[in-house]
Parts: C-alpha cells; structure tokens; sequence
C-alpha cells in the first residue's frame, strides 16, 4: 500500500525514515522518523492511511498532543483510525517537542521535552531547538505533501489539552488551510493561567505582548476565525483551574457562527474522555469542511 502512498523519489525518500508499519482497519499505521533543519534535531510522527482508490487524495486532520505525550498517545491510545477509516480521512500524529541529547530540558514535567506548547521560542536555551510554531506550520507539511497523497485544500487540525491550544492557535491565525478545528479540554487562556505563564515566559520572555499571538481566547476575541470550532470539555476534569475553559466558552457563546463548547457530564482529562467522544469530531470536520 506504501507504494501508492508516497512519492518515490530517492531524493524524497532519503528524508523520511520509516520506524514501523501495522495494518489498522484495513488500512496502515506509519511511524516516521526525519531531521528536522527548525527543530535543529531528529523528529518523529506518526500518519494513519485509510484504504482508498489510487491516485485518490485524502482529506487530512492533524492530531496535536498534549504535556508529556509524543506521537505515540493519540495514535495508540484514542482509536481515532477506526472513525478515519470510515470516513477516508488520514490522520497525522506529530510530536510535542522536539528531542534528544543536546535539547535542553527541564526537571518539570510542563517546561522542555514533552511541552513544547506549540510556539517558537525566542529565548536562550530553547530557542536552538523549540520551534514547534514553525515545524507544525511550515516545515511538517512540506514533507508530508511533498511525500503522500493527501489534499491540501481538505485540512482541519483538533488536539488535545496542550495540543487543543497549539490546534486553536494554529487555525485561527490560519484560516485559510485549516478550515475547521476542534479540541478536547484545551488550555485556553494561557496568558492568564498556570499552564501558559511560566512556559511563555521561559519560551517567549518577559513581554506579555509576545504572549497574545499564542493565547485562543485573546486571538478569537480580536480576530475571530471565519471556520467552525467545536470544544470538548469534561466536567470531572482535574485540571480546569489550570485550563480555564470559561473564557473560551464565554467567546463562543458570543460569535453565533455554529460553534460548539460541550461540557461532557462525568469525563476527565484522559483519552477515555478523547476516545468517547472522537467520531463526533471526525464526523463533525468531515461534515462541515
């Protein structure tokens, strides 16, 4: 299946280096692994590739994870590629940070490898490596449309915690590629919250100004998004002093553009929450994307 997938060029091919392969639901779950020139290190990924014609381009959704996780947590944990390949989706599971001897890390489990927070960090030691903004935004894709069959018109992006952040950001200030977004508890005003000031200022410095162009609530309310957006949030979560789901619902709640913010009766922050509720997610960027 492999040979329908990806373009083979040896010139392409030397970029990419393929870590595993299992057949999920008929179609295959990748693992890659390349050099990253923004990261400044190695970086891996995951993408599932549903059964589809040949030649066919498929639609895309990016999965973003959140704190600690890599590739690996969505792509074994949430049974996303059952819903994907129903609906002959891809879906592509990047990591959260970049990795690895000589990347600077810190003994907090929020701060360094693990949490790269989806922003490009201009401040000493990170900014050698935590470039996540421009890997997710610019370099990843490159590769992977310049490696798969996939349709660069039919883009959505969701995550999770930390990975909803990073998937809210990157829509809206991208409207254009990503044109619906979803996520499940996201951080989501982290100028004002625990999960967002000690990592900006660590990453981005000391001017909160710097801050803004990272935070969903802050960019939602200035700039709006002109796609749809749909939120997930468990009212058993542990976590929602630190992710603040109220100023997002408060903006949604006000933009009457078909949104959805969703409290989940019962659920917490885990993938047992993620995995109850990810066919509606799929379905819901299939349907209006």
């Amino acid at each position: 299946m492999l040979n329908n997938l990806i373009n083979k060029k040896d010139d392409k091919m030397t970029e990419l280096k393929q870590i595993s392969k299992s057949k999920c639901y008929e179609g295959d779950q990748f693992v890659f692994s390349h050099h990253s020139e923004v990261c400044n290190c190695d970086m891996t990924f995951g993408i599932y590739i549903p059964v589809h014609e040949t030649n066919e381009k498929l639609r895309l959704i990016w999965f973003l994870s959140g704190l600690t996780c890599t590739h690996e947590n969505a792509m074994v944990k949430s049974g996303i590629q059952r819903w994907a390949s129903e609906k002959q989706v891809a879906i592509i599971f990047p990591d959260t940070s970049p990795r690895g001897e000589g990347v600077p890390n810190d003994e907090s489990f929020d701060l360094g490898q693990g949490a790269g927070f989806y922003v490009d960090s201009t401040e000493n030691p990170w900014n050698k490596n935590f470039q996540m903004w421009s890997y997710i935004v610019d370099e990843l894709p490159q590769l992977i449309f310049g490696e798969f069959s996939l349709d660069q018109e039919k883009q959505s992006i969701m995550g999770h915690s930390m990975g909803g952040l990073g998937a809210l950001n990157i829509a809206i200030r991208n409207p254009e590629i990503y044109k619906t977004v979803s996520a499940f508890a996201p951080i989501s005003n982290p100028t004002s919250g625990v999960w967002g000031k000690k990592q900006f200022e660590q990453y981005l410095g000391s001017d909160k100004s710097n801050w803004e162009k990272y935070d969903p609530s802050v960019l939602l309310n200035e700039y709006g998004y002109k796609g749809k957006i749909l939120i997930d949030q468990g009212t058993k979560d542990d976590f929602l002093d630190k992710l603040m789901p109220g100023s997002l619902e408060r903006i949604l709640n006000k933009r009457k553009n078909g949104d959805q913010f969703r409290y989940q009766d019962g659920y917490d922050h885990s993938y047992f929450f993620v995995s109850s509720f990810l066919k509606d997610h799929v379905n819901w960027h299939i349907d209006n994307n």
